[in-house]
């Protein structure tokens, strides 16, 4: 993940490395605090699975690509990085709170991937990001679509 090197490779490192993580924290999450509300997604079915594994990671890494070229014009790549994590983690707070608790971690890996791979290109940073936030998407999607 360090280098701009293997797609594919990237992309399933980062979607293990985040999946892993958020799992770990949904669970550490719900031990400490079970009555943090979770995410309500009003929508159902195909529409629901587009917007929440096609539409989102795509338009989220649009907007993460911006606010991380901003931020990497005054701070380092690994704190650049971590703001925008953070800033993710927040975004997410505000529609449920344990929800951001768990998100900012994912964001850790997409900011990371959008990062390395940004050497290479813009829309190659932006197609690794959102395709491993895509695969992040891709179960929880499934179960708001057709749970």
């Amino acid at each position: 993940m360090r280098e701009p090197r293997r797609a594919w490779l990237a992309i399933l490192t980062g979607w293990a490395l985040s999946i892993v993580g958020s799992i770990a924290l949904a669970a550490l999450s719900k031990a400490i605090a079970p009555a943090l509300p979770a995410p309500e997604f009003p929508m159902k079915g195909p529409i629901a699975f587009f917007m929440l594994v096609v539409f989102a990671p795509f338009v989220e890494t649009l907007i993460m690509a911006g606010l991380l070229s901003l931020l990497l014009r005054f701070l380092t790549p690994a704190t650049s990085i971590l703001v925008s994590a953070l800033a993710w983690g927040a975004a997410h707070s505000s529609m449920a709170l344990g929800w951001g608790l768990v998100i900012w971690w994912p964001f850790l890996i997409f900011s990371t991937l959008y990062v390395v791979w940004r050497q290479r290109g813009f829309w190659i940073a932006v197609g690794i990001a959102a395709t491993t936030h895509a695969l992040q998407n891709l179960a929880p999607g499934l179960l708001v679509a057709f749970g």
